[in-house]
């Protein structure tokens, strides 16, 4: 029985199983603009081959790592053949929300808040969150605004907020013994039929800040150096 499609986007296309689960179609499409690869583009603008497998890969490698750990996630399995992975139903928070941990005081956080830190200058596994909208410019919002505005309750917030600590210092930490240093990192989180928080949508190279001996990796070559 073929699979229903529930939703296309910009690098991954969602369907509907008949157990009630989901699946995810990792595609070679990237968020860019003018055929320059971009994570922070809100459109596909460049399409690389293989680049669907490799943030599989990683997310498979990531997606164990963290349900071994006793966190929970969407994950339930995978199909390296046709790219595809399997997910447990979940809401989003209001309609998507990013959460960003920050390790080092850059991008938009430094020209944010550049009066009162250095550039690069560490911070204490900083949890941030923005309300996914283009048009809006993905704006931050704080706990209070989260809890008031009816997005998920302050139990939720700071389970969300102690498991992406808890995330990305399982990361962090793998990305350090390869020698690499993660700056920051954005996640997404939905919730189950009980209101439970679980971590869902991928943990890909494109959605981290990563850096090797002060030099800036790019989302492609680090995929490459973590598979080597």
């Amino acid at each position: 029985m073929e699979n229903k499609l529930v939703y296309r986007g910009k690098t991954k296309d969602v369907f509907a199983l008949d157990n009630g689960n989901f699946l995810l179609k990792f595609k070679d499409d990237c968020t860019g603009k003018d055929g320059v690869f971009d994570p922070g583009e809100n459109q596909v603008g460049i399409t690389i081959e293989g680049v669907g497998d490799v943030n599989l890969r990683m997310s498979i490698y990531f997606f164990e790592k963290i349900n071994a750990a006793g966190i929970k996630t969407h994950y339930v399995s995978a199909n390296l053949d046709d790219t595809t992975m399997e997910v447990l139903p979940a809401k989003v928070f209001g309609k998507g929300l990013e959460v960003i941990c920050r390790y080092k005081a850059v991008g938009s956080f430094y020209r944010r808040y550049s009066d009162y830190i250095e550039e690069g200058a560490d911070l204490p596994a900083y949890v941030e969150t923005t309300f996914k909208n283009d048009e809006k410019g993905d704006p931050l919002v704080t706990k209070d605004g989260l809890v008031n505005l009816g997005v998920m309750t302050e139990k939720q917030y700071d389970d969300i907020k102690k498991m992406t600590q808890d995330i990305t210092k399982i990361v962090a930490d793998d990305l350090k013994e390869k020698g690499l240093d993660m700056y920051d990192i954005k996640f997404e989180f939905g919730y189950d039929a009980n209101g439970d928080v679980m971590l869902i949508d991928e943990i890909a190279s494109g959605n981290m800040r990563v850096y090797k001996n002060g030099e800036y990796i790019d989302p492609m070559t680090l995929s490459k150096l973590f598979f080597a």
